[in-house]
């Protein structure tokens, strides 16, 4: 039978309302790929579950499949979401296919131009604050709490119920939970989602790294950071609206949240790339993470089983590449020039 998309796939796992209309662009079924190289650096078994690869390229579409059918399910006609670029997309995607007006807003100058262009080319009436994205997400809560816009931010609890079916695919591919999983953690929903799915798929519970950047990092120094600044876009947020339940996530797993610098996530971004994947800056804090706890003996990976979450495809935040890009060298097209260049 063809591939119908997470709520066929895994709605008897999922808590959603009988109203619910299913809503799909055949989100989900993304890849375990394999980092041979770096493996064998860690000496581990070392696998990137890579959500680039969902419809609007990001993990948020597993969310949003299930947050846009319950919406539509109920009659809403408008839905509202704060974003840093990646809720954006796939709101703006989802409320498309749906026949549902999409309302977005975002922090002036603070999100990336591949995430923005996407969340426009699907139709989303696009409206800049003068302030963060935690200030965005009080205003679309207050606005939703007093009109029948539905929000469809990771607050709503059908995203969780989405993005749970993460950790049931690693389950299903691999027979059981990794030893450890390492991901980005901003809004703190998808480090909630995946504990959420590992435990109640009961196929054995992963430690959890959750991540975040050294200029974002609330959950690791136990307080909001009123001005966020990371080249991570994606989790630059100070005050995660799901912050208490990514810390009980991280106790309960016997892991950890920890914070790297954004040089050590370019490095991580560019480890990455070298064995062919290029994912956002955010998607490769996970990664960067792993090398500096297992550099510094915090974490001993030897032997075992380690996925990274890479949240979102490279083609969502590519200034941090195309800014040092240096313009090719223009040569005559002869042969004779282009054998000398390149050493035959």
């Amino acid at each position: 039978m063809p591939y119908q998309g997470l709520i066929h796939r895994y709605g008897p796992y999922l808590n959603l309302p009988a109203h619910t209309q299913i809503v799909s662009l055949l989100e989900g079924n993304t890849p375990l790929v394999p980092l041979p190289g770096l493996a064998r650096e860690l000496n581990c078994e070392l696998f990137v579950k890579f959500e680039g690869l969902n419809p609007t390229g990001s993990f948020k579409d597993r969310g949003m499949t299930a947050a846009i059918s319950e919406a539509l399910g109920r009659r809403v006609k408008t839905v509202i979401c704060a974003s840093t670029g990646n809720t954006a997309a796939s709101a703006a995607a989802y409320a498309a296919r749906a026949g549902l007006r999409c309302i977005v807003l975002i922090p002036e100058g603070k999100v990336a131009t591949g995430k923005l262009a996407g969340a426009i080319a699907y139709g989303a009436e696009v409206i800049q604050i003068q302030g963060s994205f935690d200030d965005a997400l009080t205003l679309v809560v207050e606005i939703t709490q007093k009109t029948p816009i539905a929000l469809v931010n990771s607050i709503n609890p059908y995203r969780i119920e989405g993005q749970k079916t993460s950790p049931f695919e690693i389950c299903d591919e691999f027979g059981s939970a990794p030893d450890w999983l390492c991901l980005p953690v901003g809004n703190a929903g998808n480090i909630t989602s995946y504990w959420a799915g590992f435990k109640q798929y009961q196929k054995g519970l992963p430690r959890i790294l959750g991540v975040q950047a050294e200029g974002a990092a609330p959950l690791v120094l136990g307080r909001p950071v009123e001005k966020p600044e990371t080249i991570a876009t994606a989790i630059r947020i100070g005050k995660p609206a799901r912050g208490e339940q990514a810390l009980e996530a991280a106790h309960e797993s016997n892991g950890k949240i920890i914070a790297v610098s954004d040089a050590q996530i370019l490095d991580a971004q560019r480890i990455l790339a070298s064995e062919g994947l290029w994912v956002e800056p955010a998607s490769a804090a996970g990664l960067a993470g792993l090398i500096a706890e297992t550099g510094s003996d915090r974490i001993e990976a030897k032997g075992r089983r380690v996925v990274i979450v890479c949240t979102g495809h490279g083609m969502k935040d590519p200034s941090i590449i195309t800014e040092s890009f240096e313009i090719p060298q223009v040569i005559p097209a002869d042969y004779q020039t282009l054998f000398d260049m390149i050493g035959g």
